[in-house]
């Protein structure tokens, strides 16, 4: 279980004399649940416009869930992030199940790496990208079809008619 959810949040200005029917806002925000979904739809569009949740209404709200979460999936990540010495602009890509996987690592990322909190964290855009158009190494190294991972130090395992609870010597893990 993720612990963030991909939401779609629908806004708007509250409808006036002057508007009588004001645009539509959508946006994408990974949330932990929906009240935070809510929280961060109102800062985004409070930067993007003029539209504060004092003078706007929430049309719907509704979780997005993966098309195929069962295939293994190349994502890119662009995000801002605001770090102690002022804010930038990245680029990331990440491997994972969905796009939910794939944010939920890039946060985890961004906090060691960066020290960057959930709250300075803004993801800008996140898009399946195809293995030819990888551009980091560390996930291209992934791509390998013969990929395998030594099994270094392993037990053999004894029959269970030959096996003892206390033996004198230590087992042999080596090939």
């Amino acid at each position: 279980m993720s612990r963030f959810h991909e939401y779609q949040v629908v806004g708007r200005k509250l409808p006036s004399e002057k508007d009588v029917a004001p645009k539509l806002y959508r946006m994408r925000i990974f949330a932990p649940n929906e009240v935070v979904a809510k929280s961060r739809f109102w800062y985004f569009l409070k930067k993007l416009r003029k539209v504060k949740k004092a003078a706007g209404e929430i049309v719907s709200i509704n979780q997005i869930f993966e098309k195929r979460p069962e295939q293994i999936k190349n994502f890119g990540i662009w995000i801002r992030y605001d770090s102690r010495s002022g804010t930038h602009n990245m680029y990331k890509e990440y491997r994972g199940m969905s796009r939910v996987e794939a944010v939920g690592q890039c946060y985890q990322d961004m906090a060691a790496r960066h020290r960057a909190r959930f709250s300075s964290v803004q993801i800008i855009r996140v898009a399946e990208v195809k293995s030819a158009d990888i551009r980091r190494q560390y996930i291209r190294q992934l791509l390998n079809n013969k990929l395998s991972f030594p099994l270094p130090h392993r037990v053999q395992r004894t029959e269970k008619s030959q096996r003892r609870l206390f033996i004198a010597k230590r087992p042999t893990t080596f090939y």
